[in-house]
């Protein structure tokens, strides 16, 4: 069977002679698409609702039982502040070098492009962001309606990402706070995002169809030059990916008395998959297992930080890739970007990463930061056309960064496992069991704690 990285690459292909071929065929893609271009536009599509509809449970379950894990954590209210704000340090990090590869390399500049008609021109407002925080109502529930003409009115309803989120974190505390008769609660909850991220590959295994289609619907619309654009585009995007995972991130490792080898050798296995699977939650369990026995990062600290990182903490999909990405639209329509738009751009990454949700693409996000900045949104459809390509690798460095902050968390507190980070690497991904359970409890440089064997693993796919 074809590997699924080659699958993704012979869609992509496909999706540029097939979309090289409807546009051969003729016809106008918003009033009279021809049946090729008509079929390649309803796989696409079809494809980012399903991901949308998989965000919102995956937030409320990863969330909730990422909470509920603290029960078994000593000096836990410590833990989760120092996690959130490394979280936050990295993300600026990254999000700052991608501000400053969007204005160096300007990837979306000369494309010609007219500002879209249903752009208004305004400008985003930081106090409108954090307004957006505050849950409307308990399911997060937004309604927008279009007057399409004098006798028809549409209504849509959409959940906000960053409302459910704030949610969670508020029943999540509270079942902690609530104890013991909240346990077959917090238990269901541990249930449903076990069945939340087996839907999740399932969806992933379906993303071969949707690059298919979303390529071919951008080659039709857009046409080569802009599609050249979108390749400078994705070049930054990867430039900035390498930058942080291998200049920063070793930086932070060296700034925190590690060893850099040690500690890629041992997250490896991780970002394999998370390139591959383009899902941090699909990836999760590798990356929790890597950080406990690769890395030296106590088990009841792993099992909090990892799944919570999973669905908050994106330095790919929500600090490199929404900065490039907003300052791209920008130069492609033609706008120009005041202070105020730069600022935003890094509050939102750092606070609203929650929106990506660990699902493959980082559509919700983009939407987000357009939608705060004032930017045309028509950007999102754009851009979707090369997600597939930029996912791999923002993956990628989500579940990498994910890992580091554990790590640095842990040796920071003292409870990291030096011994076994430290450890030679035969080229396994891990560590045998019953070399594991021999060795005693190891304490770390001021707590200790004893390892459990996880379930055998010879390093391939989750699933």
């Amino acid at each position: 069977m074809t590997s699924f990285g080659w699958q993704i690459l012979i869609a992509l292909i496909l999706g540029l002679l097939l979309g090289s071929l409807a546009a051969a065929m003729g016809g106008d893609p918003e009033e009279n698409p021809n049946w090729l271009m008509t079929t390649l536009d309803t796989i696409g599509t079809s494809y980012v609702t399903i991901l949308k509809a998989a965000v919102v449970p995956l937030v409320v379950t990863a969330v909730i039982s990422s909470i509920a894990n603290l029960r078994d954590v000593s000096n836990a209210a410590r833990l989760a502040w120092k996690t959130l704000l490394w979280f936050a340090i990295t993300a600026l990090i990254a999000v700052v070098i991608g501000m400053l590869l969007g204005v160096i390399a300007q990837p979306g500049v000369g494309t010609g492009q007219e500002q879209p008609g249903t752009y208004s021109g305004s400008e985003g407002s930081w106090l409108g962001f954090l307004k957006g925080l505050i849950p409307v109502n308990f399911l997060g529930l937004e309604t927008s309606s279009k007057v399409v003409d004098p006798e028809t009115v549409t209504t849509a309803v959409n959940f906000n990402i960053l409302q459910i989120l704030v949610v969670s974190l508020v029943i999540g505390i509270a079942a902690l706070k609530v104890g013991k008769a909240a346990e077959p609660f917090l238990t269901f909850m541990q249930s449903a995002l076990a069945i939340m991220q087996k839907v999740v590959w399932w969806i992933i295994r379906l993303a071969p169809l949707g690059t298919l289609g979303l390529i071919g619907r951008a080659v039709f619309e857009y046409g080569w030059t802009s599609m050249g654009s979108l390749v400078k585009f994705v070049i930054t995007v990867y430039v900035g990916l390498l930058l942080v995972a291998f200049v920063v991130y070793p930086l932070l490792i060296k700034l925190n008395g590690l060893s850099v080898k040690q500690f890629f050798s041992g997250v490896w296995p991780a970002m394999q998959l998370g390139f591959v699977s383009r899902s941090s939650l699909g990836t999760m369990p590798m990356t929790q297992r890597v950080s406990e026995r690769n890395l030296g990062v106590p088990g009841h600290y792993a099992s909090f930080a990892i799944p919570l990182g999973a669905t908050t903490k994106m330095d790919g999909c929500a600090a490199i890739y929404p900065a490039i990405a907003a300052i791209f639209v920008a130069q492609f329509y033609g706008v120009p970007l005041t202070p105020m738009h730069f600022v935003l751009i890094a509050l939102v990454s750092v606070l609203g990463s929650a929106a990506t949700a660990g699902t493959t693409g980082a559509t919700v996000m983009l939407t987000l930061t357009l939608s705060t900045l004032g930017l045309p949104l028509d950007g999102v459809g754009l851009l979707l056309a090369v997600d597939p390509i930029l996912d791999m690798g923002r993956t990628a460095l989500n579940v990498t960064g994910q890992a580091l902050v554990a790590t640095i968390v842990s040796k920071r507190e003292g409870i990291l496992d030096t011994r076994l980070y430290d450890a030679p690497r035969s080229g396994e991904p891990f560590k045998d069991d019953a070399a594991l359970m021999e060795q005693p409890a190891h304490s770390g440089e001021q707590g200790s704690h004893a390892y459990a064997p996880a379930a055998p693993s010879d390093g391939q796919r989750t699933e």
